[in-house]
């Protein structure tokens, strides 16, 4: 277990999605929307545990098909933010604006992390790795190995949302133009993370 804390721990130091969409929704919404987008990736990152545990993502693995499916869904779907995010203009009054931020923020990570395939083979190429023979079973194993890394997950996540909070959530959200133009990049984050996403292919 110790193992595959400091392993995972060194993988969080490598930016991923996850980051960038925890970050961008930070600084756009404030610190409730970035944990609820934290909140969101550790729920779909559950999900595929549970996945992995039953051994359904394996069709991910086997199935070029639903691998593509899968993968194209998603990318689209991070496309169809970036383009909303990149045109959506500021209105009259702020608050409205970062309320709906914060209503979609939970739904918008889950459904990224759900619709991201790469997520599935992590989970289900990496914790068997960690298995020991002599142990329990090997369904407790994993699930146990996969809560660890929700956990450590939403740990990261949380940490991120206040550090971006304390650095620069507060310059950002105190002028509309500001507002408009970090709309703007986070568009673009949006769509190069579909772009990347839609590239990716089933070999690590």
């Amino acid at each position: 277990m110790l193992a595959f804390i400091l392993i995972v721990l060194m993988m969080f130091l490598i930016p991923g999605p996850a980051v960038f969409i925890t970050v961008s929704q930070t600084m756009k919404g404030g610190k409730k929307s970035g944990l609820l987008t934290a909140l969101g990736i550790a729920v779909g990152d559950f999900i595929h545990t549970i996945a992995a545990v039953v051994g359904l993502s394996a069709i991910l693995m086997t199935s070029a098909l639903a691998f593509e499916i899968v993968k194209y869904v998603g990318a689209a779907y991070l496309i169809f933010l970036g383009v909303k995010a990149f045109i959506q203009k500021t209105e009259k009054e702020d608050k409205p604006v970062v309320q709906q931020g914060k209503d979609l923020s939970f739904r918008q990570a889950l459904v990224i992390e759900l619709l991201n395939p790469k997520t599935a083979l992590f989970f289900l190429a990496f914790l068997p790795q960690f298995v020991q023979n002599d142990g329990l079973p090997v369904n407790v194993q994993l699930l146990m190995l996969g809560l660890t890394f929700v956990l450590m997950s939403i740990l990261y996540t949380s940490t991120l949302v206040f550090l971006s909070t304390a650095l620069g959530g507060a310059f950002f959200l105190k002028s509309k133009p500001k507002t408009n133009w970090l709309g703007k990049g986070i568009g673009i984050v949006y769509i190069s993370l579909g772009l990347r996403l839609a590239f990716q292919t089933r070999v690590a």
